[in-house]
């Protein structure tokens, strides 16, 4: 069983994500011992229907689970949850810290967890006012969702695996939708020199984009080639 419940007058509700067992269970109990309801998930991949069902008042997310991390379920949430956002984190990790917030998390504490500054953080996140997520840097088509600040990309709602470069030439096809956008024009704007006639950097990204995107590159239709013009992204293909 990878849940367990605890359900109070309370406060305020929140959910708990943390795959270990004995310290799961400890900070349930605290926290009902301070009347909060919380409710435990140990697995990353249960957490954004649960949180999209149940609309919770704040999310205690650890950054290490199994199925998926809590880097990716935080990235998950903020297409919707507009709550806050508690991360646990590895002590001294800084690295995560820096991760988590930029990926939208509030705040972060990290472990071994101290009953005290948990519950402090706790009630000054849940003082302030949630924020609407915002739409914008967010491009859809079909089952396809690009996120520009998170340099993010989810295809049928799993994320898709692509670098940053990779992502940069996305952002600006997708950002065309529909117009042909020149070679001469993606290298200018990606690589800030001037085409040369050479240069095929933005065609190995293209060709990884299709591979990643599951679009056939011997007859693309996602991202297609104009011949002797450049790129178009075609925005009604992504069913």
């Amino acid at each position: 069983m990878n849940t367990l419940a605890v359900t109070t007058e309370h406060q305020a509700s929140i959910v708990l994500v943390e795959d270990d067992a004995s310290l799961a269970e400890w900070i349930v109990n605290y926290l009902r011992g301070h009347n909060y309801r919380v409710h435990h998930i140990a697995r990353g991949d249960q957490v954004a229907a649960y949180v999209q069902q149940h609309a919770p008042d704040l999310v205690i997310l650890d950054v290490m689970l199994p199925y998926k991390s809590g880097f990716d379920v935080c990235r998950e949430l903020r297409m919707f949850y507009p709550q806050p956002i508690l991360m646990l984190t590895a002590c001294g990790e800084e690295a995560d810290e820096i991760l988590g917030l930029e990926l939208g998390a509030n705040d972060y504490l990290s472990k071994p967890v101290r009953p005290r500054v948990l519950l402090a953080r706790l009630k000054a996140l849940l003082r302030r006012e949630p924020q609407e997520p915002s739409t914008q840097g967010i491009l859809r088509f079909g089952q396809l969702k690009i996120l520009r600040d998170a340099k993010t990309v989810f295809y049928r709602d799993e994320v898709v695996a692509i670098t940053a470069h990779e992502f940069d030439v996305l952002w600006l096809l997708a950002s065309n939708a529909g117009k042909v956008i020149r070679r001469e024009e993606l290298v200018t704007q990606l690589r800030g020199i001037e085409y040369d006639g050479f240069d095929r950097s933005i065609d190995i990204r293209i060709s990884r984009l299709r591979k990643k995107l599951h679009d056939n590159p011997e007859q693309p239709v996602r991202i297609k080639t104009v011949w002797a013009k450049g790129y178009l992204f075609s925005p009604e293909a992504w069913e």
